[in-house]
């Protein structure tokens, strides 16, 4: 153990009050399952656990207040995801329990059923169908059946639904009951939910109205309305998803980072069908998180990585032990904003950046973390273990962390020697010609400048004789003219960006006329009058071109910007127009 991380767990006891610690609690559950929220409105809040039970048996919604359970509900199936979000406006507004178990979401309201959303139905295989059908009737045995639907799942595209892979597993013992129980009941293929999170609707503030954002096992990703439960949105995704981080509000803008089962993190923002950036990793992520503009990413090979929303890798860390959890703790008070880490070596590590603040000591291994506000406490610290075990710390006001890097000495890169090319002898022979040669070098140098500058001079002056250049040439009207031709014809658009770049006077009373070769083309309107332009804005003026030949050729057209009264232009531009690409009826 380094000598940083030995200062970070002595310092430990001064940061941190042990308020509560039950070794018999029997929760057994995960920080996605765990959500604090101020149920009844009166400014205590509350715990809220899905809790996994024993297996499949036992799985109920449990509600803490303080120390002691205050009520539980049982779960149909395992619960996937607890979150606690506003549904609606009415007062008081207290939030609802969303719980996301098996192809359902159960929700309630003032710790009472209220709702049950139900995942659409997928598109099941027909010959198992047929198989089924052929049960229902008696026409094939138990073994037979399990036999056909064997051959069905190994070759087959569509998935079997739930009911025939259960019955694969099954004793040949248990196969008759299991087909009368069955055979008489229609057919269903559904999803299941892996994931869920919460997003603001139209509103950043803290009692805003959310919508559910579920992930789900066929690779698809729902954001749901809040009070009629529709889907919203519908994305699909290469993989499975398995974890959540969503930010923005979904009526302005928003970013869904998803992490999915083949190794993979995907980025999706508003009015997208597909990811916009994805993030490529070589083992199976275990965490995810979003920190102000930057994700952290755990995996399975003991590495937590830091990348930019647009998948840049930023940092990585190489941790002491694998990661069972992950969540953020963010100090409202202080704008601070860090990383918990799980670890399997009984720590939790507190991370900001790469840069590890403190570790926390713990008698179990930690399966879940969880950090806010519990019943008055603003900054409290709850922990479920292996065993079952329940931590409960609160973290002093005084507490500070200081950001250290974690490392000693100067970074390890610095120590990499660059990979410097050896010397060629073309170099070699360029380098001795450069010095022998150099006053002759530097003459031709200067002699091709000196031509440069004066091609442009007469370039310019030949611009300013025939008022050919986009920039005014007069001070008195200093204007800038940008011409753009919009269409592949026979109709095209022509928009003038006229612009005043004085200082602080209008320019008034101009007028816009176009020079062009009526046998080809048509304009309308050909002439304009400039409306008084202010100094540093600009004005777009569009109008529409006819091309009137069917001969497939293409002129120029000129624009004048002139004075009214005078016939001396102020600007001039030529627009090269395209070959008309339609057909033209003369």
């Amino acid at each position: 153990m380094s000598s940083s991380s030995e200062s970070n767990r002595e310092g430990e006891s001064s940061k941190w009050l042990d308020a509560h610690y039950d070794p018999v609690a029997g929760l057994n559950t995960f920080s996605s399952c765990i959500a604090l929220a101020d149920l009844h409105g009166d400014g205590e809040y509350k715990m809220v656990v899905g809790d996994m039970g024993n297996g499949p048996y036992n799985m109920k919604l449990k509600v803490y207040k303080g120390t002691s359970l205050l009520s539980e509900n049982a779960l149909l199936d395992m619960p996937t995801g607890v979150v606690a979000f506003l549904m609606d406006q009415n007062e008081p507004r207290t939030p609802a329990v969303a719980v996301a178990s098996g192809p359902f979401i159960y929700v309630y309201k003032n710790l009472r059923p209220y709702f049950k959303f139900t995942l659409p139905a997928l598109e099941f295989n027909a010959l198992e169908k047929e198989v089924w059908d052929q049960a229902k009737e008696d026409k094939i045995d138990p073994l037979t059946l399990k036999e056909m639907l064997e051959g069905i799942r190994d070759k087959a595209e569509i998935p079997l639904s739930v009911r025939s892979l259960r019955y694969l597993m099954l004793d040949p013992q248990e196969m008759e009951a299991f087909v009368n129980t069955y055979k008489q009941l229609p057919l269903k293929r559904q999803t299941v939910i892996t994931c869920m999170a919460t997003l603001k609707k139209n509103m950043s503030d803290k009692d805003a109205v959310c919508c559910l954002v579920i992930g789900t096992e066929n690779g698809e990703i729902f954001i749901l309305d809040p009070e009629a439960f529709t889907i919203l949105t519908r994305v699909s995704l290469p993989n499975v998803p398995t974890l959540l981080d969503v930010n923005g509000q979904y009526d302005i803008e928003y970013r869904v980072t998803v992490a999915c089962r083949n190794g993979s993190v995907y980025i999706l923002r508003r009015d997208s069908k597909r990811p916009k950036y994805s993030i490529e990793l070589n083992s199976q992520v275990v965490g995810l998180l979003r920190v102000q503009k930057n994700i952290i990413i755990g995996t399975s090979q003991e590495i937590l990585y830091g990348y930019s929303q647009k998948g840049k890798r930023l940092w990585t860390v190489t941790l002491p032990a694998p990661i069972m959890t992950m969540s953020l703790l963010e100090q409202k008070s202080r704008s601070i904003q860090t990383v918990l880490v799980g670890l399997k070596n009984l720590e939790v590590h507190l991370y900001r950046d790469k840069n590890l603040l403190s570790i926390i000591s713990t008698p179990d291994i930690v399966t879940s973390v969880c950090f806010g506000r519990y019943g008055r406490e603003d900054d409290t610290l709850i922990m479920t273990t292996k065993g079952g075990g329940l931590i409960i710390k609160i973290l002093k006001r005084t507490a500070q962390f200081e950001g250290k890097d974690s490392s000693f000495g100067p970074p390890t890169r610095q120590s990499i020697k660059l990979n410097v090319p050896k010397k060629t002898k073309l170099y070699v022979d360029q380098t001795l010609r450069e010095r022998e040669n150099a006053v002759a070098m530097h003459r031709v140098f200067q002699m091709d400048l000196y031509r440069l500058r004066l091609s442009a001079a007469r370039a310019y002056v030949k611009a300013l004789d025939a008022s050919l250049s986009p920039v005014s040439s007069t001070m008195q009207e200093p204007l800038t003219l940008n011409a753009i031709v919009q269409g592949i014809g026979p109709h095209f658009k022509l928009i003038l960006n006229l612009q005043n770049t004085s200082q602080n006077r209008p320019s008034m009373q101009l007028l816009i006329s176009f020079l062009y070769d009526e046998r080809l083309y048509q304009l309308k309107p050909a002439f304009f009058k400039v409306p008084l332009l202010v100094p540093g804005l600009n004005y777009p003026i569009e109008t529409f071109i006819e091309c009137c030949s069917d001969k497939g050729i293409s002129d120029i057209i000129k624009v004048f910007v002139l004075k009214e009264g005078k016939s001396t232009p102020l600007i001039t531009a030529h627009i090269s127009m395209p070959v008309s690409e339609g057909l033209v009826v003369a």
